[in-house]
């Protein structure tokens, strides 16, 4: 079939699914992305490029390689949605981890960074390999700690002053580390995927369109779907399933069985008014559904920052990691959290859970104790494809030879999955091979900063946040 005849479906507008819709649409397939939202990649919270998984020290030295490379990809992809600023880790002193036991890791991916580099000097977004990371000593701290803060930083110790000047230094372990994962902007990601789809005219962008049935026909796919108040259909060669947590309600209209586990997480969105410098993000590490789980502090402009706490008091809920029931593919979330994610906190929640995080921060920041309640959270359901609640570099699954299933736990793993779908429609010759990891959008490269800012800046608005959450940390004058 020549490929201008060739219809896409995509069903799911998050990160995956609009990215997928981009890139094949961007290379001469006809695709609609479905959408039941006002806008696109409106997901759980993202806020972190995992390049090098560095926030979860449970997960294997695998999976942290994989993230390293996803995420430098991803990088240059979506270079408008990147947040250039460095991630501290610290180990408390209460906790039983060990800074040592965090340095093989370390070194296998700075090694892994200098093998990326050599075969692709483009690489080379995560600033200079000898750079990858630093550790610092408590002297170090203390004689940065005497410092006068950096307007704008341009080397690691700059970043470390805030820190320095903060941090209770005997509630942690040292050395410190300071590590290149940056920033990601779920606003401004949003903004610019949006933006790109809308300049090509191969993709039917239908937001606040319900898929009400799919059923297999010959040799692909029925859709039928709410569009306003009109019932419509159509027929499609090949099928995205890319609806994050509701994945599993296409897969039981086909009778597809995979397993799969569904997390609804929420992160906090605070305001700490008397802090004007710039910060790096700081992760400690805890022991993951205790009291002293992970905490996360992610800088934001105008002193906002977004909170996660790895307890059940603050990111995690009672009954908010459920698999699969027998004899189905969708892991059903107890009605509560469906509330929540279609919009209906209460003030009250709101308010005990970010004042839980704020005191979870403090115990390490203790000047944070001022920070306050800034808006709603940001929130949502996570999937993990399988049986393994600590999988984290995951990308796509297939049942038959027209049908994928998007299975991104993390951002960085949106082109990995992509390009195995492309492998599939090159085999099924609907795309020319050259196609494949194909990665010069013009859609993308010719996107416009101002038009990327104000849609940003409309997408928080839209969603009830603070406008900062859609700006970049500046770090040059």
């Amino acid at each position: 079939m020549e490929k201008e005849r060739v219809k896409i479906a995509v069903v799911g507008g998050g990160i995956s699914g609009a990215s997928a819709a981009l890139y094949l649409a961007e290379y001469g397939l006809n695709v609609t992305l479905f959408e039941k939202g006002k806008s696109l990649v409106n997901g759980p919270p993202m806020c972190h490029l995992h390049a090098g998984g560095n926030l979860y020290r449970e997960i294997s030295d695998t999976q942290c390689i994989t993230l390293l490379r996803q995420s430098i990809d991803l990088l240059r992809f979506y270079p408008f949605a990147i947040d250039y600023r460095p991630t501290v880790i610290a180990i408390p002193a209460e906790d039983s981890g060990e800074v040592e036991e965090l340095m093989p890791r370390l070194h296998k991916l700075k090694t892994e960074y200098e093998i990326l580099i050599q075969e692709d000097p483009d690489n080379k977004v995560l600033g200079e390999s000898d750079q990858y990371f630093k550790a610092y000593s408590r002297e170090m701290i203390e004689m940065l700690k005497k410092r006068e803060s950096v307007e704008y930083p341009t080397h690691l110790d700059d970043w470390m002053i805030s820190i320095a000047k903060h941090i209770d230094l005997k509630k942690i372990k040292f050395p410190l580390i300071m590590v290149q994962e940056y920033g990601l902007n779920i606003f401004r990601m949003a903004a610019g995927i949006t933006l790109a789809l809308n300049k090509i005219k191969k993709c039917d962008l239908k937001l606040q369109c319900r898929v009400t049935d799919v059923k297999a026909d010959k040799d692909g796919w029925h859709i039928s779907y709410q569009e306003g108040n009109e019932a419509k259909s159509g027929y499609f060669d090949y099928l995205i399933n890319a609806a994050g947590f509701r994945s599993g309600i296409l897969d039981d209209a086909l009778g597809f069985k995979p397993e799969r586990i569904v997390e609804f997480k929420a992160a906090y969105v605070t305001q700490w008014k008397s802090e004007k410098t710039l910060w790096p993000e700081v992760i400690f590490h805890g022991k993951r559904g205790t009291p002293r789980g992970m905490a996360q502090l992610t800088p934001y402009p105008d002193g906002h920052f977004q909170l996660h706490g790895m307890t059940k008091e603050i990111t995690l809920f009672d009954k908010g990691l459920v698999d699969n029931i027998k004899g189905s593919a969708y892991p059903k979330l107890p009605q509560k959290f469906i509330t929540k994610i279609d919009y209906k906190w209460s003030i009250e929640l709101i308010t005990k859970r970010t004042q839980s995080a704020i005191k979870h921060v403090a115990q390490f920041v203790p000047d944070f104790k001022n920070a306050q309640v800034a808006s709603r959270p940001l929130y949502g359901a996570q999937q993990i494809p399988g049986d393994d609640p600590d999988l984290r570099a995951a990308d796509v699954s297939f049942e038959g030879e027209r049908y994928a299933r998007c299975e991104v736990v993390k951002a960085s793993s949106a082109l990995d999955a992509i390009d195995e779908i492309v492998k599939r429609l090159i085999q099924l010759q609907f795309l020319d091979a050259s196609v494949y990891k194909k990665r010069d959008s013009q859609s993308l490269q010719s996107l416009n900063e101002k038009k990327i800012a104000g849609l940003a800046i409309k997408f928080c608005e839209e969603r009830r946040y603070p406008l900062s959450l859609s700006g970049r940390i500046k770090v040059n004058p």
